[in-house]
């Protein structure tokens, strides 16, 4: 991977906004900055509203976490975003996604042995990323298993990690030391 563009900023380098939002981060997530949010601290609100964003999608959303997870799956995969992949495939597994799924996701496959909801969320995330909307069929089939709301959450973690995607990628973000990526970029 090509050199790191926005990667941490020492506390001693950081502007006053910079330290209150990394104060604020810390608090609310119980660790310093890191990942996505080490780049997006050059922006201290967009993180914190960032923040606040993330923190819905993953702990408050309609969505059953395994299939949150999922459809975090699926979009570090359509971006070729490692570190995205890194962070969230463990939970995806112990939310109790089977290791194989994952596995067929991360090599740009459709898995087999899916359940009728892990099979929506790759339908309607696939579809999402692919035709940038969905089918009535597919909308037809969220709406009926995880009401008006779940769609619009299942909507959200797509469009949230997306962006994720975009500032890791930008940024160039490093994985952690010794991890190996498990994602690779499509081919163009």
């Amino acid at each position: 991977m090509a050199q790191e563009r926005l990667g941490v900023i020492e506390p001693d380098k950081m502007t006053e906004a910079q330290k209150k939002a990394a104060a604020e981060f810390a608090e609310g997530r119980g660790y310093a900055v890191r990942g996505p949010f080490a780049a997006l601290i050059r922006s201290p609100e967009v993180m914190l509203r960032a923040k606040a964003m993330g923190d819905y999608i993953r702990f408050k959303s309609t969505i059953p976490p395994k299939l949150n997870e999922l459809a975090i799956l699926v979009t570090a995969r359509q971006w070729g975003q490692s570190y995205e992949w890194h962070a969230h495939a463990p939970l995806a597994i112990k939310a109790g996604l089977n290791p194989e799924i994952a596995k067929a996701v991360a090599e740009g496959r459709r898995p087999t042995g899916l359940d009728a909801d892990e099979e929506l969320v790759i339908d309607f995330s696939t579809e999402l990323h692919h035709n940038k909307s969905v089918s009535d069929a597919t909308y037809a089939r969220a709406v009926a298993r995880f009401g008006e709301q779940g769609v619009v959450d299942l909507t959200a973690v797509n469009g949230y990690y997306s962006f994720i995607a975009m500032i890791l990628n930008v940024a160039r973000t490093q994985l952690p030391a010794g991890a190996q990526p498990q994602v690779k970029a499509f081919p163009n």
